[in-house]
C-alpha cells in the first residue's frame, strides 16, 4: 500500500505533494537536504523518473527530476492496466485512492475479469430476456431469470464466480459403491453441476452421457441463487456448503419435486430408461435384473443430500504407453463403468470412478506390469483358452518369485509417483513404436465372454497384469492374474482368466476444465483418499 501510494503521490512519503504545497520554500529546501535512507523509496523513484524522461539530458542540472505519479495518467489507459491484474488484486486496489476507487467501477474492468479468468463471454446488455441460458437446450432450464440490463459484471464476478471458484473441476460422489463422475463448470452465467454417465451397455465407444445436477446463478444484483436440478419438475431451491478443501455438499430444500405422480413404479421406469436405456421387460438375466433394482434403491436415498470430493486427472509423462486419462469400461451385468488410467513408474494402473457392489468406486481394478510383456501366440492357438493360459500362469509364477527375491524393490515401484527411469521407458518405447507399425492379429479364446463383440482385431502389444475380484459386498477381495491388451491409443481390453471374461475400454473423449493435479504428489494422495474410503 505504501509502494502505491508514493507512486501515487499520495501518503506520508518525502516527495508527498500536497505537504510540499503546504510547505514554505524554506522548509521544502531544508527537506530536500535531508538524507534518504529508504532504498525501496529510491528504486521506485529512479523507475519512475525513467519512464518520465530527464529534462536535462547529460548536462547538469541542480533541479529535481519531475516526478510521475500513476494519478496523472489518463483514466482510459487507467482502465487497460486495472483489466490486466487478477481480480483478487482489484478489491485491495481500490482501496489505495478515491481515484483508483471510481475507476475500478468501469464494468469494463471487470467484463475482461471474468472473461479471462473463467470463460465468460456473454454481453449482460444484449441477452434477451429469454428464461434459459443460451448454451443450454434442455427443457430443465426453463425458468424466468433476473433481469440482466440493471445487473454488472463486477457483481457476476464477486458474487458468483469468485465466491464459488473453489467448487470448480471434477468431483466424485459419495454414493457408496457407486460413485460418479460430476465436472463443475462456468457456462455462460450460469455454474452448473454436469454428471457424467457412461453410454448405454454395451456400446462402449459411444460418446458419454451428461445431466445437470444443480446450477448457481444471479437471482439478485448482489446474491447467488442454487438451485437442485434432480427431478422432472424443474429448477427447486437448494444449498450448497463448502465442507473443508477439496470437498463440498449439496442439499435440495424442496424433495417433493423429485417425485412422480405414478409413485415409485413409475420412478424406476424412468430412471430405467435413463440408465440402460431400456425397460426392465428387456433385461431377461434374473441376476442383472436384481442389480438394477439394488442400484435404483439404494442411489434414490441420496436424492435430497450428496457430499462430493475432488478428483484430479492423472499427470501425463512422455515414455507412457499412452495417453492417462478416464475410459469407459464392460463390466459384465454391473453395465459400463468409469475408470482412471494412470502410469507410476514401472506400473500402470486403472482406478474406478464408478463402482459397484462387488468392486466398489475408488479401488484399482486392473493393475499392469509394464516390466513383463506377453507375446500372444499365432491366431489358431490364441484360440485356445488353455494355451493363453499356460502363457499366463508362467509369467504369473515368475513374477511371484521376483517379488519374493527382493520385496523391498517391489515395494518402491509401488509407491513411487514418477515416470519410468530412462533404462525403463527407452527399451519400452522402442518395441512400442515397433508394433506400431506391425500390429498383431488379436482375437479372443474360445470360451472367454464379452459384453461386446465389437472389439478391435488387431493390438499393438500385451502385458502381464492382475485383477481385482471380490463377492458382493467387496467381500474376500483378491487379485487374479490376466492379460492386458493395448489396441490402440484410445482402446485397451483386460482379460480376466479367473472369470474367463473380457472386458473392453475406450477413452472419454470430453474435456474437462480445472482437472489437472498441482503436483504428482498430490494425485498420489487423492487416489489414497478415494480408496481408503470404500476399503
Amino acid at each position: 500500500m505504501a509502494v502505491c501510494a508514493r507512486l501515487c503521490g499520495v501518503g506520508p512519503s518525502r516527495g508527498c505533494r500536497r505537504r510540499q504545497q503546504r510547505r514554505g520554500p524554506a522548509e521544502t529546501e531544508a527537506a530536500d537536504s535531508e538524507p534518504d535512507t529508504d532504498l525501496e523509496e529510491e528504486r521506485i523513484e529512479a523507475g519512475a523518473a525513467a519512464l518520465c524522461g530527464e529534462w536535462g539530458g547529460r548536462s547538469a542540472s541542480p533541479s529535481p527530476p519531475p516526478r510521475c505519479s500513476l494519478l496523472e495518467l489518463p483514466p482510459e489507459l487507467l482502465v487497460e492496466i486495472f483489466a490486466s491484474l487478477p481480480g483478487t488484486d482489484l478489491p485491495s486496489l481500490a482501496q489505495v485512492c478515491t481515484k483508483f476507487c471510481r475507476i475500478l467501477h468501469n464494468d469494463t474492468i471487470w467484463r475482461r475479469r471474468c472473461r479471462e479468468e473463467y470463460g465468460v463471454c456473454e454481453n449482460l446488455r444484449k441477452l434477451e430476456i429469454t428464461g434459459i441460458n443460451p448454451r443450454v437446450k434442455s427443457g430443465r432450464f426453463m425458468k424466468i431469470l433476473p433481469d440482466y440490463e440493471h445487473m454488472e459484471y463486477r457483481d457476476v464476478y464477486t458474487c458468483l464466480l469468485h465466491r464459488y471458484r473453489h467448487i470448480l473441476g471434477l468431483w466424485q460422489p459419495d454414493i457408496g459403491p457407486y460413485g460418479g463422475l460430476l465436472n463443475v463448470v462456468v457456462d455462460g452465467l450460469f455454474i452448473i453441476g454436469w454428471m457424467y454417465l457412461p453410454p448405454h451397455d454395451p456400446h462402449v465407444d459411444d460418446p458419454m452421457r451428461f445431466k445437470p445436477l444443480f446450477r448457481i446463478h444471479l437471482m439478485e444484483r448482489k446474491s447467488a441463487t442454487v438451485e437442485c436440478m434432480y427431478g422432472h419438475r424443474g429448477p427447486h431451491n437448494g444449498h450448497i456448503q463448502i465442507v473443508k478443501k477439496d470437498e463440498f455438499s449439496t442439499k435440495c430444500n424442496q424433495t417433493e419435486h423429485h417425485r412422480m405422480s405414478g409413485g415409485r413404479q413409475e420412478e424406476f421406469r424412468t430412471w430405467l430408461r435413463e440408465e440402460w436405456g431400456r425397460t426392465l421387460e428387456d433385461i431377461f438375466h434374473e441376476h442383472m435384473q436384481e442389480l438394477i433394482l439394488m442400484k435404483f434403491i439404494y442411489t434414490s436415498q441420496y436424492d435430497n443430500c450428496l457430499t462430493y470430493r475432488r478428483i484430479y486427472l492423472p499427470p501425463s509423462h512422455p515414455d507412457d504407453l499412452i495417453k492417462p486419462g478416464l475410459f469407459k469400461g464392460t463390466y459384465g451385468s454391473h453395465g459400463l463403468e468409469i475408470v482412471m488410467l494412470s502410469f507410476h513408474g514401472k506400473h500402470a494402473r486403472a482406478t474406478k470412478i464408478t463402482g459397484d457392489p462387488n468392486i466398489p468406486a475408488g479401488q484399482q481394478t486392473v493393475e499392469i506390469d509394464l516390466m513383463h510383456r506377453i507375446q500372444l501366440p499365432d491366431v489358431e492357438n490364441l484360440c485356445n483358452f488353455n494355451e493363453l493360459s499356460r502363457i499366463v500362469l508362467e509369467v504369473h509364477e515368475q513374477v511371484r518369485q521376483e517379488q519374493q527375491q527382493q520385496p523391498e524393490d517391489r515395494t518402491e515401484d509401488d509407491e513411487g509417483a514418477g515416470p519410468p527411469t530412462e533404462k525403463v521407458g527407452e527399451p519400452r518405447n522402442e518395441e512400442a513404436a515397433a508394433l506400431k507399425e506391425e500390429p498383431v492379429q488379436f482375437v479372443l479364446p474360445v470360451g472367454v465372454s464379452s459384453r461386446n463383440e465389437n472389439y478391435p482385431r488387431t493390438c499393438r502389444m500385451c502385458f502381464y497384469g492382475t485383477g481385482l475380484i471380490a463377492g458382493h459386498g467387496f467381500t474376500s477381495p483378491e487379485r487374479t492374474p490376466g492379460v492386458f491388451i493395448l489396441f490402440d491409443d484410445d482402446r485397451f481390453g483386460f482379460i480376466w482368466l479367473e472369470l474367463k471374461s473380457f472386458s473392453l475400454y475406450s477413452r472419454v473423449q470430453a474435456t474437462f476444465r480445472n482437472a489437472d493435479a498441482p503436483s504428482p504428489q498430490a494425485f498420489e494422495e487423492m487416489l489414497k483418499n478415494i480408496q481408503s474410503l470404500t476399503s
